[in-house]
């Protein structure tokens, strides 16, 4: 690991950390601090007395679960396919695949309210959690990829001689060994499909059906506009992944470290 050896060096880099972090420090600070302007804590209570602060974080919650296993499951036996399996023609769909990752989500909102009320989808979980899910799949199968690289074949030519079929070697073999970049999707996903706003705001018209990032509308209105309320939905709506971003840094930041060496 690099490491300072001198005390100039290390005030360097210490003063160079400091500056990058202000930029993205500044912003939260702010919010908390206009959150408590006026009533103080009386704001955060007057965001609860809404009375949809439990239905909206259930909503969230259920969401952001569900997008994470169709992100693992679609992730996971894509990368495995891409990387480990012949394939006609597998390096022209992975470069398909990676193509979406250039296309903004505001472009597509109005392709999947058409798709949503054409199914008859419209103002359902499913109606958020699917296109949360296809954004999030093309990033994380590259980055399973790389790793399902790293696992050396042999492994699975003795799986083979052992009598395994395919699925047998990825279920037994190949698949507890990707645990690090798993966790490292896992946290993204997370974050992703929590802080959701567009397609939520979209797709989600009845209130028992709204989630967390809409709090906010409690307080903006054609005659209204409360922004210390709105700034303490925001610090309530980004405690719950900052938790569990916190919780699940270690395991994160091996499963990028893994994904980048393999």
């Amino acid at each position: 690991m690099f490491e300072a050896r001198t005390r100039r060096s290390r005030i360097g880099l210490q003063v160079l950390a400091t500056l990058l972090v202000l930029p993205f420090l500044a912003p939260l600070v702010a919010m908390v601090q206009g959150s408590l302007a006026g009533q103080g804590v009386g704001n955060y209570r007057k965001v609860f007395h809404t009375g949809v602060v439990g239905t909206y974080f259930r909503n969230s919650l259920l969401i952001a679960v569900s997008t994470i296993a169709l992100v693992y499951v679609c992730t996971m036996l894509a990368a495995f396919g891409f990387a480990k399996l012949r394939i006609a023609g597998k390096e022209i769909w992975f470069w398909m695949l990676l193509v979406a990752l250039t296309m903004p989500e505001a472009v597509l909102l109005t392709p999947l309210f058409v798709t949503a009320s054409t199914f008859d989808l419209y103002d359902q979980l499913i109606a958020v959690i699917l296109p949360l899910a296809a954004l999030q799949v093309p990033f994380t199968v590259l980055l399973a990829r790389n790793f399902f690289d790293g696992i050396p074949t042999e492994l699975m030519e003795a799986g083979r001689v052992d009598g395994a079929n395919v699925f047998q070697v990825f279920w037994r073999i190949l698949l507890p060994l990707t645990r690090p970049i798993a966790a490292a999707i896992v946290v993204l996903t997370l974050i992703n499909a929590w802080n959701a706003y567009l397609i939520p705001m979209l797709m989600l018209n009845s209130p028992g059906k709204q989630v967390f990032t809409l709090l906010r509308s409690f307080f903006t209105s054609q005659y209204t506009n409360d922004q210390t309320g709105v700034l303490a939905a925001a610090v309530i709506t980004a405690v719950p992944v900052m938790v569990a971003y916190v919780l699940l840094q270690r395991f994160f930041e091996r499963g990028l470290a893994a994904g980048a060496l393999k």
